[in-house]
């Protein structure tokens, strides 16, 4: 069982990047799929799920507006459209599966599997 994140990367403020994390291993369409980060010295933060389906999101209040999650069942993927970067946004992001019984929110039970992370910098 793996989750592989990739995309992150090094960004000036106000720019954009999109954050891909393949499943590997499980039924990828059982799970709800969530991003969350870590900013260095700090606790891990939601950021928002997809439902199995794709059909439904929710967000952290931080990032609503300027992030997007989307998911392609088909290629064992989801993915996070990240827009208007600032400073605040550097953290390591991370993909994790919860149980599609659970709800979407940003609690976190119900998580089965948590990949590695991917970096994202934004500094000028």
């Amino acid at each position: 069982v793996q989750l592989q994140a990739s995309g992150g990367g090094l960004v000036q403020p106000g720019g954009s990047l999109r954050l891909s994390c393949t499943a590997y291993g499980f039924t990828f369409e059982n799970y709800h799929m969530s991003w969350f980060r870590q900013a260095p010295g700090k606790e891990r933060d939601f950021v928002g799920i997809i439902k199995w389906s794709g059909e439904s999101t929710y967000y952290a209040d931080s990032v609503k507006g300027r992030f997007a999650i989307s998911r392609d069942n088909a290629k064992n993927t989801v993915y996070l459209q990240i827009n208007s970067l600032n400073v605040d946004d550097t953290a390591v992001y991370h993909c994790a599966a919860r149980r599609a019984r659970y709800g979407l929110g940003p609690s976190t039970i119900g998580y089965d599997y948590w990949g590695r992370g991917t970096q994202v910098t934004v500094s000028s």
